[in-house]
């Protein structure tokens, strides 16, 4: 039976085996999915048999102590993660939410830099306004962040500004000005001309790619001498300052980060622009009431915020 034909009317579905699937999808484990459902491996096992039986397909298949998908799963997965969430979503949206009152765990996509300048701002607001919400915080590559946030699985996120698809929501909620941290190594002032000379020693969470500094610099036509990578800017910042070379780094984050360092914070001597920091989510999420909350609840913290943008009324 092709794959065309093999594809089951939704009448004779239960729709209880596309939770298992999207669980077993995610985990790639039969024992960690029977623990994240409740259930016993057995439970999982018998669901995904009859979930083979209605596709004709494997589905998932051994591979170690894992499982893989197979090529129908992969094209099925974003399609059952994306409806539960809908499903999910409507559902919620039919209670009122009473942040005094309600308990909810909010998950929110951070870049690793990015938790030491929001999240104790944040979770001291909510412990005033919202006392039985919690957060947990996850590193996403751009790449995993729309289906993660089709899926449900994350509320908001926070990154570069940057173009996105008719399925994600975006607006500005910092724009981060740059500045230049120098070690006692490094005498005197900071020019163009000492900033494009000096050894620099930049920060990227992936192995390729240019940092944002370079990239703008790289549109200047301009090139810095980096001589050393680090995964995040407190390693950096402690480079930085046993030495003479140079960090480029968001001021408000670099005064958290080099406040007992003995670094000094320059001004950036080119006009390089600053970082702007968006807030994502996917369009399910527009109307939702408790999203619109948590959104406002972040443009509120950077509009009273020193590097905030004002924020404007949510749509």
């Amino acid at each position: 039976m092709n794959e065309m034909n093999a594809i089951p009317s939704i009448a004779r579905m239960d729709l209880n085996l596309f939770r298992v699937f999207e669980v077993v999808f995610r985990e790639r484990s039969l024992t960690r999915s029977a623990a994240v459902l409740h259930v016993s491996q057995s439970a999982v096992s018998h669901s995904l048999a009859r979930l083979r039986e209605q596709f004709s397909d494997p589905l998932f298949v051994r591979e170690g102590r894992g499982v893989t998908p197979t090529a129908l799963a992969l094209r099925l997965a974003p399609v059952i993660s994306d409806s539960l969430a809908r499903l999910q979503r409507s559902l919620d949206g039919l209670q009122d939410f009473d942040p005094l009152r309600d308990e909810r765990t909010f998950t929110l996509s951070l870049p690793e830099q990015l938790e030491l300048v929001l999240l104790p701002p944040l979770l001291a607001h909510l412990q005033r306004c919202a006392p039985r919400c919690k957060v947990r915080t996850a590193g996403l590559r751009w790449s995993e962040l729309k289906l993660e946030l089709a899926a449900g699985r994350i509320d908001l996120a926070v990154q570069i500004a940057r173009p996105v698809d008719a399925n994600l929501r975006q607006m500005q909620l910092l724009a981060e000005p740059l500045c230049v941290v120098a070690g006692p190594g490094f005498e005197g002032d900071l020019t163009t001309e000492r900033y494009l000379a000096a050894e620099h020693v930049a920060v990227a969470s992936w192995r390729r790619g240019l940092s944002y500094e370079d990239l703008a610099l790289g549109h200047m036509g301009l090139m810095r001498r980096v001589v050393h990578r680090c995964q995040n800017y407190q390693a950096a910042s402690l480079v930085v300052a046993q030495s003479n070379l140079l960090l480029t780094m968001s001021r408000r984050h670099a005064e958290l980060t080099n406040a007992a360092l003995g670094t000094r914070l320059l001004d950036m001597p080119l006009p390089l622009p600053s970082i702007g920091l968006n807030l994502y989510w996917h369009e399910a999420a527009e109307h939702d009431p408790v999203n619109r909350w948590l959104r406002q609840q972040l443009l509120t913290l950077s509009q009273n915020s020193s590097s905030g943008v004002e924020a404007p009324p949510l749509p």
